[in-house]
């Protein structure tokens, strides 16, 4: 069975720092794109970045790019966010994905998803 449990999020000021976890098992993590998305309130689910895809390599949204790192340990079947320099405008559930055949970030790729964590920035 597929699972994927995100944690790490929190409440941090502007300008502070958080590290989101992706805790992956079920499938073997090399084969495997694994995603972060974002859904504010009131607005639509967004892709933030996305590791192993791509034709093997990781994607930053615009929004990110410069301010979140996405990282993976294969001894622990585990993708980070780290995510840096916070602005309000990043306060967001975050969720992590996994795919065995996604190429990007479109969520429409994605089958298998956590339960979400909050990340509030407060400015």
């Amino acid at each position: 069975e597929v699972q994927v449990v995100e944690s790490g999020g929190g409440l941090v000021q502007a300008g502070g720092s958080l590290r989101l976890s992706c805790t992956t098992s079920g499938f073997t993590f090399d084969d495997y794109v694994i995603g972060w998305f974002r859904q504010a309130p009131g607005k639509e689910r967004e892709g933030v970045s996305c590791i192993n895809c791509l034709d093997g390599t990781t994607y930053y949204a615009d929004s990110v790019k410069g301010r979140f790192t996405i990282s993976n340990d294969n001894a622990t079947n585990t993708v980070y966010l780290q995510m840096n320099s916070l602005k309000p405008e990043d306060t967001a559930v975050y969720y992590c994905a996994a795919d065995g055949a996604a190429w990007g970030i479109n969520e429409y790729e994605y089958d298998f998803w956590g339960q979400g964590t909050q990340v509030t920035v407060s400015s």
